[in-house]
C-alpha cells in the first residue's frame, strides 16, 4: 500500500512539473516580457581559490549577457527592448546531479528528472521568480581535468554551465551560459559533434561571405569562429558572437 501511495505522489508531482514546464516554455518564447534569468554560482571543485573568485562575483560581471541579447534582438527588430534580465543569486552549497558519461537515452531522461527535482529543491533565492535558471559550476583554472560538457534543458528551463573561476575566463563562461540558455528556448547545436567545428551554413556568422574563410565572428549555437579549414577557435567574449538566422527562427525571433 505504501508503495502505491508513493508512486501516486511521484506521478502527480511529475505531471505538475511537466505542465509547469510546458506553460513556462510557451511564455519564454512569446517575447512579450523580459525573461528573468537567475545565475546560481556553485563551487564545483571545493577549492579555496575557486570560492574566493565566487565571493567576488557581482551581477555586473554578467551584464554582457544582457548586452548581447539587446544587440541581437535589435538586429532582428524584436519589439522587446530588453529580452532578458540577468541576476546573480547567492552561491549554492549543494552540488547538482552529475550526468553520465556517454549516456543512453534512458540515462538522459533519468538525469533530466533528477536535475529538475534538484533544481526545485534549491529554494534559497528570494528575488524575482526566475524564468530560466543557470547553474554555473566554477572550477579552478589549475584544475588538471578538462571541463565536462555544459547542458541546457528545454523541459524545466535549466542550464548547467561548467566554467573557470578566473576573471580572464568570465567572458567565455558567459558565452557558454548564453549557448545553454538558448538551448532551453529550443535552439539546437550548429556544430559537428565529432570535431566541434561549425556546420555551414547555419553554424557560420556570415555564411554568404566571399571568401567564406576566415569568418570574423561565431554563431552562438556553433560556439566557434572558423578561421581556416583546419582551425576554429572559441571567442573570448560575446562581443564576437551573433545569433544566426536558423537560431533566430528556433527561438521565434523571426518567421521561417
Amino acid at each position: 500500500m505504501y508503495r502505491v501511495i508513493r508512486l501516486t505522489v511521484l506521478l502527480t508531482l511529475l505531471v505538475i512539473v511537466s505542465l509547469n514546464a510546458l506553460l513556462s516554455k510557451n511564455r519564454s518564447t512569446d517575447w512579450n516580457d523580459p525573461l528573468w534569468v537567475v545565475i546560481y554560482p556553485v563551487n564545483a571543485d571545493s577549492r579555496e581559490d575557486t570560492q574566493r573568485y565566487i565571493n567576488t562575483l557581482k551581477t555586473v560581471q554578467f551584464d554582457d549577457i544582457n548586452d548581447f541579447f539587446v544587440r541581437e534582438a535589435r538586429r532582428y527588430r524584436l519589439e522587446l527592448e530588453n529580452p532578458v534580465n540577468v541576476i546573480l543569486a547567492p552561491p549554492l552549497v549543494n552540488q547538482p546531479p552529475e550526468p553520465a558519461n556517454n549516456p543512453s537515452l534512458v540515462e538522459n531522461v533519468i538525469w533530466s528528472l533528477k536535475m529538475r527535482y534538484w533544481s526545485w529543491q534549491q529554494d534559497g533565492w528570494d528575488g524575482p521568480t526566475p524564468d530560466i535558471k543557470i547553474y554555473m559550476r566554477f572550477y579552478s583554472p589549475d584544475n588538471p581535468h578538462a571541463l565536462r560538457h555544459s547542458l541546457g534543458l528545454q523541459k524545466g528551463l535549466i542550464g548547467l554551465v561548467n566554467g573557470y573561476a578566473d576573471a580572464d575566463y568570465q567572458g567565455q563562461n558567459n558565452l557558454i551560459a548564453v549557448h545553454e540558455l538558448l538551448h532551453t528556448l529550443g535552439a539546437t547545436d550548429k556544430y559537428d559533434p565529432k570535431t566541434n567545428w561549425p556546420l555551414w551554413p547555419d553554424g557560420y556568422a556570415d555564411p554568404t561571405k566571399v571568401p567564406l574563410l576566415p569568418q570574423k565572428k561565431a554563431e552562438i549555437m556553433a560556439g566557434r569562429v572558423q578561421i581556416s579549414p583546419a582551425i576554429a577557435v572559441i571567442p573570448p567574449s560575446l562581443t564576437e558572437v551573433v545569433v544566426g538566422s536558423a537560431t533566430a527562427i528556433e527561438i521565434d525571433w523571426r518567421a521561417e
